[in-house]
């Protein structure tokens, strides 16, 4: 199913949420309006406001409540990402330059602020206090994510156990408030809003793996700079089964180089290292278990074009080479 197709059952919501979101965004102030409507010219497919809408037609058709559980997680995320580029000191996002680079660190911060803001204020004013709770919770894990992983970041010791706990709350916490915001806007019950929960964090949890892996890929066509992750210090899956895998001293060289021999030379052996190790396969044995697990969480829902798409979104996501 091509991409086209898996947006043809919500189709006409995606192009409605363009101006939604676009409305949501508003502001008096002309230096604001000009960050704002950059941001809005460069937006990507619109993976999440799709999650939010066909998890809301899994269960019925979808009204203004959805355009607003779509509109506060795209604010939330729009935020995150802004942010994060101050964090990471990155100048580029999907090609084009990030609002850091254009307007700096101060500017960006300000602007990140603003959009969790406006979001707060969008769920307040319509009293859509069970969708801000979703996306409240959502940004709480994503920090409380951030943190973890630069804590143990500094020491290069993260475990699998912790990695898996850092990736549920940084990557999966969003895709998981998305798929249980699309239902909780058109009346699910508690107990299916809790099932497109656990859906969403199984697709968010395979979806940071299959990302990881493109890490490894000297063929990869996903735009991600390869070795890039190593280069950043970040103990991915496949890494840390490398490190699991091999003697303490070797174990202990390679924490040390990539720590503070961090040259290219070095991002090229752990490539080898880990490509040599099975730590390629066994992520991917990993990602497909978290894939399934999403699967048999929706597979008794009544067949539809949403649930089709829903799930042909899910493998576009995360079977994508690119």
């Amino acid at each position: 199913m091509t991409f086209e197709e898996i947006k043809s059952p919500v189709k006409q919501e995606i192009i409605d949420f363009s101006a939604t979101f676009k409305d949501s965004m508003k502001t008096t102030v002309p230096l604001l309006d000009l960050i704002t409507r950059y941001i809005v010219k460069r937006k990507g497919k619109q993976m999440r406001p799709l999650f939010v809408f066909l998890s809301a037609k899994l269960f019925a058709e979808t009204n203004e409540h959805s355009h607003r559980a779509a509109a506060l997680i795209e604010l939330l995320h729009t935020a995150t990402l802004v942010h994060d580029d101050v964090v990471d000191d990155s100048n580029m996002r999907r090609g084009f330059f990030s609002i850091n680079a254009l307007w700096k660190n101060k500017a960006s911060v300000l602007v990140g602020d603003f959009l969790l803001s406006k979001g707060m204020l969008l769920a307040l004013e319509n009293k859509e206090y069970e969708l801000l709770e979703i996306v409240s919770y959502a940004t709480k894990q994503m920090s409380e994510g951030e943190l973890l992983q630069i804590e143990k970041a500094r020491k290069l010791d993260i475990t699998e156990e912790i990695y898996f706990e850092v990736i549920k709350m940084k990557t999966a916490s969003l895709i998981a408030s998305c798929c249980a915001a699309g239902a909780a806007s058109v009346g699910a019950s508690e107990q299916d809003v809790l099932r497109m929960r656990s859906f969403g964090e199984h697709v968010g949890i395979a979806f940071q793996i299959r990302d990881d892996l493109f890490d490894f890929d000297r063929n990869t066509k996903s735009g991600k700079p390869v070795g890039g992750d190593i280069k950043e210090k970040k103990m991915t899956l496949p890494l840390i089964y490398a490190l699991n895998n091999m003697s303490v001293i070797e174990k202990k060289k390679t924490i040390l180089d990539i720590k503070y021999r961090n040259n290219k030379t070095t991002i090229n052996r752990v490539i080898d290292i880990v490509n040599k190790s099975g730590g390629i396969d066994y992520a991917q044995n990993k990602m497909d278990e978290h894939l399934d697990k999403a699967m048999d969480l929706i597979k008794d829902y009544d067949d539809s074009e949403a649930k089709n798409a829903l799930i042909a979104l899910v493998e576009y996501s995360i079977k994508r080479t690119k």
